[in-house]
């Protein structure tokens, strides 16, 4: 049995998909159960992967229709085996073991049942991915991010008064790269499927936090591509709002 588990949901982009899956593989020292779950997507990529031959086996699953985001990584819920499970993007790049290091720090922290690593830019700039709860006064700075009045909330939320370069506790663990406890993700029942897309990753940390602690592992890194589809195309950004008033509906509205 596999110690690790990893699953990335694909809409196309076919070649970013396979670099990322071919990284995991490549880099990750123990045995790793990778599964790409595609979302119908409408370019072929899923076929393409399918037919795909990767250094180490990898599950492809084929959907028959775009279920989004949390419900897609949910499909591997019943097969997980491992001791601890990936959540990543497929505009992820690992460059050194990772996925063992985390795990390895987790078996020595019991408490802490999520985590992330520091996530770079592929310029290497670093991404400022840990936050602290959301409230609606934060997120109405990063998207007005030239107001200057509403910036201290938006410095507060992404934990930019906090150092950063050491292990700290956070309350949003992004969906992008995150590692959880394979028993805590089948307690919790995965992510809430009533979100397609978007904040489903501070709903699934805020039910994590019920179990045990969730940290931003700074010593360990991954790039990722960060493409903001919210920040790009109007209907992201409104299915991104839609997600959001789920979020406060669910937890309660908060201003700061």
């Amino acid at each position: 049995m596999a110690e690790i588990s990893a699953s990335i949901v694909s809409y196309g982009g076919y070649e970013e998909v396979v670099q990322a899956a071919a990284s995991i593989l490549r880099y990750t020292s123990q045995p790793v159960d990778l599964y790409i779950i595609d979302n119908a997507s409408p370019d072929g990529t899923g076929k393409k992967l399918e037919r795909t031959r990767f250094e180490k086996p990898v599950t492809v699953i084929c959907l028959s229709e775009n279920v989004g985001f949390g419900k897609g990584h949910n499909t591997v819920l019943p097969r997980l085996k491992s001791k601890y499970h990936f959540v990543l993007n497929p505009d992820i790049l690992v460059e050194e073991d990772t996925l063992t290091g985390m795990c390895a720090w987790m078996d020595e922290h019991p408490d802490v049942v999520m985590a992330t690593p520091q996530l770079y830019f592929p310029t290497g700039e670093k991404q400022n991915l840990p936050r602290r709860v959301p409230n609606v006064a934060s997120l109405v700075a990063r998207q007005v991010p030239g107001f200057e009045p509403l910036q201290r909330f938006a410095t507060h939320y992404t934990m930019q008064d906090e150092d950063l370069t050491k292990v700290q506790d956070i309350q949003f663990c992004t969906g992008s790269f995150f590692v959880i406890r394979t028993d805590v993700m089948k307690k919790i029942g995965g992510f809430d499927p009533d979100y397609f897309m978007y904040v489903e990753d501070a709903d699934i940390t805020r039910r994590a936090m019920c179990c045990g602690r969730v940290c931003l592992l700074p010593q360990f890194r991954a790039i990722h591509a960060w493409h903001r589809e919210p920040f790009r195309r109007p209907a992201a950004f409104a299915r991104q709002l839609s997600s959001m008033m789920l979020y406060f509906k669910k937890w309660g509205f908060h201003w700061c």
